[in-house]
């Protein structure tokens, strides 16, 4: 049964030079329409996560839709029967996705997209592909592709690094990254192609555009997502996993039966541990908006 709440997450890479000025606009409105989520602002584009009525999620793209640097953005939208977000934010970031390489510009330049369909037909086809899962790992350990490369990185800003140590046979290989909506992708994207790799494509969509069009084929597990849901499945419904309060990591059922796992104390993944504080706080300062 479909929720009363709509859940809606949107990107665009776009030169903001008015990025402060758009702030408190963007709060009046969420305000007006009680919307809850987060809304990031960087002079590099705008990325949101919001839930709320259908009304107030329809006035909201409307408003998008006034300015043309917004309008007809591609949405992903799922439902809830409870309210995932605690309260508004609008925050002003330097990058709405956080890598740290200021010559990358998505907007300018990205890698080529192939949509959901033409992957499946792919893996289908038994095509040589290195499927890359560009995300973090306690992401990639709710779930990911069939055979897909995963480069056990903390954090996005890591994903250079971790570029950088790939084999060189790898790169005349067609590649397919993925990330949970593809907003990762658009910079990572540029990060392989500098480095060398000759022929990189970026999943349309991401792991939640492919659910969205072609199902669950070739995926393993659920999809982690940045709200209270914690992690979806391929026919987007909320799942069983759930969250450390204490690390942040998300908790397999098993895990949750753990002797470790202490609701707010510990999990499987921290117990024992001095750092949780810093652990929480790595991963605080690393989801959120992530796509």
């Amino acid at each position: 049964m479909v929720g009363k709440i709509i859940n809606i997450a949107g990107y665009r890479f776009v030169d903001l030079p008015d990025r402060d000025e758009l702030r408190q606009p963007f709060r009046d409105v969420c305000d007006k329409l009680n919307l809850k989520g987060t809304i990031l602002l960087s002079h590099e584009g705008i990325n949101f996560f919001l839930a709320g009525a259908q009304p107030s999620i329809d006035s909201f793209v409307e408003h998008l839709n006034h300015d043309e640097r917004f309008a007809n953005l591609t949405l992903k939208t799922s439902y809830t029967d409870y309210q995932p977000f605690n309260r508004m934010n609008v925050r002003l970031k330097k990058e709405i996705i956080s890598i740290g390489l200021d010559h990358i510009k998505p907007a300018q330049h990205t890698g080529e997209e192939i949509t959901p369909t033409e992957f499946k037909d792919w893996l289908d086809a038994g095509k040589e592909v290195l499927v890359l899962d560009t995300r973090n790992d306690y992401e990639c350990r709710i779930g990911t592709f069939q055979n897909a490369m995963e480069l056990d990185i903390k954090s996005f800003r890591d994903f250079p690094r971790a570029i950088d140590k790939m084999s060189e046979d790898l790169k005349d290989i067609p590649v397919v990254m993925f990330c949970t909506g593809g907003i990762r992708c658009e910079k990572a994207s540029v990060v392989m192609m500098d480095a060398g790799f000759s022929n990189v494509k970026q999943l349309k969509g991401g792991i939640l555009g492919y659910f969205e069009e072609v199902g669950g084929d070739y995926w393993n597990g659920d999809c982690f997502v940045f709200d209270h849901r914690v992690a979806v499945n391929p026919e987007l419904d909320e799942t069983e996993v759930a969250q450390c309060f204490a690390c942040r990591n998300p908790l397999h059922v098993e895990d949750q039966k753990s002797e470790h796992y202490v609701v707010g104390v510990s999990c499987p993944h921290c117990i024992g541990r001095r750092d949780v504080h810093q652990i929480n706080q790595s991963l605080l300062n690393t989801s959120g908006l992530q796509e």
